[in-house]
């Protein structure tokens, strides 16, 4: 029973093709004649009954036609579907039976203009819609994004129940709404639609709901049968001139006279001393200019042209509107409440990025200042080079790729390497300078800042002067977006990531190692960690290149995003030092703190005066500047040797 069904439902599906095929072609040699002479405005008809004829050749006919490639053969006038094969064409027949092959020479192409492609590209919209290729019904679906008709809701609804692959389908259903909200004939359907998406982010939603609230001034002496805004106060919500243009625009005035034309015209018209039938000798005051300009209007001698006094009274007669461009007032409603709901979410949204941006910022500036947090907050050094060994684990990275073409191993490969080749940096320097200025700053200070200077010079004739690249690797590529508005790069994470990781391993280093156990010793009292048997030589030494370490494996990860220069590490070292000094000398938390402060800070500060960088940093620095002056010890006070230094 079951299959005798089945056999049934197949014959009556298959048996209408023939009939749809001559359909198809029935209608082109109806109208042949308009097919090969169309005109935009009256072929539209002919195309919309090839589409909705549901022959599947009229996809092809559509198409072909589209494309040029709708040819009538000279011979026999007979029309065909060309498909270039060779140096010739193969040709199909509009039934869909091949027709043989024909030289271009014997073939007349028809040409429609660019306005008759249009209605055919329309038409062929709910072709494209269920190809069956996913990739042609993107397409299609971003072609009616990108522009939006009415002719394209009734196909997108059809095609939305055949649609199979789940995120096609939930394109055209959002697609499908955004239509119905703008096009839809019923004003419950365009609200139902408006109300559907609540307080949806998307850039589309709202490229379709500003055209509803779109507002146009006018004049008029009654209140207009327009969907009103509001009406506008003269001289309150309107200028006076920009409200006389409205009504010269309206016919409802004439142009205003300007003084030079109103003199023009009253000495062209001056006849035995008098002009309008006033004397030249009463002329002397606005007041009868305008009385003469008036006489010669009344008589014909001159244009009509308000005076003064006629614009001033034509201004207090008429009113002023704002009305919306949608006639109505139900959509304009509801698409108002829309725009609002949206908007506070937008500012929700905006303040969750910038809290996002400023994270980010932060967790740079900790992870450029964690070294200092070592060699200045627990040693004191004041270390003016602590940029510098930022730029060389920058380099380290930029050297390893150029052996290492796979950027992820390389990464993998330079952060160690770089922390390697700064701690022996940072060793050496200790050893050959630092050890010999402790107790000294202003000294440690010029010593470092000549180091710095000689580093610097050092690396411009190593590497040149022009950025080096170091390469992300490809998953670092873009950004996580939450929605059209939070988006935070995924280099930024991962610089997140990196600084939680030392944040984790500063901390197990200073309270679960010997090492770290030693350093705290040393740091709070050395006389008697060196008589507990400590080395505060030794100690100072592993502390200052670990300190130094960290700046490079900064480096690799600044590097990522930053252009690679020899002054890559000016551009962190004074916030380095403010972050240190800010967050409490000698305490990581501190340092935690500082970056975030002065990251949020600067943030804010560049969310409010979005065009000039540098003026935020600037008041950030005065901010600072000011918050030292109250707490000098920071927002983490350090206990130990440097509060008696």
């Amino acid at each position: 029973m079951r299959l005798t069904a089945f056999l049934l439902a197949a014959i009556c599906w298959l048996a209408p093709l023939p009939a749809l095929a001559q359909e198809a072609a029935g209608i082109v040699e109806a109208n042949r004649a308009q097919i090969e002479k169309p005109s935009r405005q009256t072929i539209g008809p002919v195309i919309a009954e090839l589409a909705a004829s549901g022959d599947p050749m009229a996809d092809d006919i559509l198409s072909a036609w589209a494309d040029k490639r709708l040819v009538i053969r000279k011979a026999d006038g007979a029309m065909f579907v060309a498909a270039p094969e060779g140096d010739g064409f193969a040709l199909t027949a509009l039934d869909g039976t091949p027709a043989g092959t024909a030289a271009k020479a014997d073939l007349t192409e028809l040409k429609p203009n660019a306005g008759v492609r249009g209605l055919i590209a329309t038409a062929l919209v709910q072709f494209t819609l269920s190809d069956p290729d996913p990739a042609k019904r993107q397409a299609a679906l971003t072609s009616i994004a990108q522009d939006p008709t009415a002719d394209a809701l009734e196909p997108l609804r059809a095609a939305i129940a055949t649609e199979e692959d789940p995120a096609l389908k939930a394109q055209k259903e959002r697609l499908e709404r955004l239509l119905t909200l703008r096009f839809d004939p019923s004003s419950e359907a365009r609200v139902a639609a408006i109300d559907s998406f609540g307080a949806d982010l998307g850039l589309d939603l709202r490229a379709a709901l500003n055209p509803l609230v779109a507002t146009t001034r006018i004049a008029s002496a009654t209140p207009p049968q327009a969907n009103i805004a509001r009406e506008l106060r003269l001289g309150a919500d309107i200028p006076e001139d920009e409200a006389y243009a409205l009504l010269v625009a309206a016919n409802l005035a004439p142009a205003r006279l300007t003084l030079e034309e109103q003199r023009a015209a009253l000495l062209a018209n001056l006849k035995d001393g008098t002009v309008g039938g006033i004397p030249v000798a009463d002329l002397n005051t606005q007041e009868a200019r305008d009385r003469a300009y008036t006489a010669l209007e009344a008589s014909g001698a001159v244009p009509v042209a308000a005076t003064d006094d006629e614009a001033t009274a034509a201004l207090a007669n008429a009113k002023f509107f704002e009305v919306y461009a949608e006639p109505d007032p139900a959509v304009t409603s509801a698409a108002q409440a829309a725009l609002a709901r949206i908007g506070t979410k937008v500012g929700v949204m905006q303040i969750a990025d910038l809290g996002l941006d400023a994270l980010s910022l932060a967790s740079i500036y900790f992870l450029a200042a964690i070294g200092l947090a070592i060699t200045f907050g627990v040693m004191g050094v004041i270390n003016m080079a602590h940029g510098e060994f930022i730029t060389i684990g920058a380099y380290t990275g930029f050297v390893v790729q150029l052996f290492v073409p796979d950027y992820t191993l390389s990464i993998l490969i330079a952060l160690p390497l770089a922390f390697a080749v700064t701690f022996a940096a940072g060793v050496a320097m200790e050893r050959l300078v630092i050890r010999h200025l402790y107790k000294r700053p202003l000294e440690t200070l010029l010593a470092t800042f000549g180091i710095s200077i000689a580093l610097q010079q050092i690396l411009k004739n190593v590497f040149g002067t022009q950025a080096r690249p170091l390469t992300a690797p490809g998953w670092l590529d873009g950004a996580l977006v939450i929605n059209d508005v939070v988006s935070i790069s995924y280099i930024r994470i991962a610089i997140f990531v990196l600084a939680l990781i030392f944040l984790g391993f500063f901390l197990w280093l200073m309270k679960r190692t010997r090492l770290g156990l030693e350093v705290r010793a040393v740091t709070q009292n050395p006389a008697m960690a060196a008589s507990m048997g400590i080395n505060p030589d030794r100690i100072n030494m592993l502390t200052f290149g670990l300190g130094s370490g960290i700046a490079g494996i900064a480096g690799v990860a600044i590097g990522l995003f930053a252009k690679v220069t020899s002054e890559l590490g000016t551009d962190y070292i004074v916030q380095s030092f403010m972050t240190v000094v800010v967050g409490g000398v000698g305490n990581i938390w501190g340092t935690l703190a500082g970056a975030t402060m002065i990251g949020g800070l600067q943030k804010v500060i560049e969310f409010f005066n979005p065009f000039n960088t540098l003026a935020a940093q600037t008041y950030m620095i005065l901010f600072i500047i000011l918050f030292i002056q109250f707490r000098p010890r920071g927002i983490i006070a350090l206990r130990g040797r440097a509060v008696g230094d």
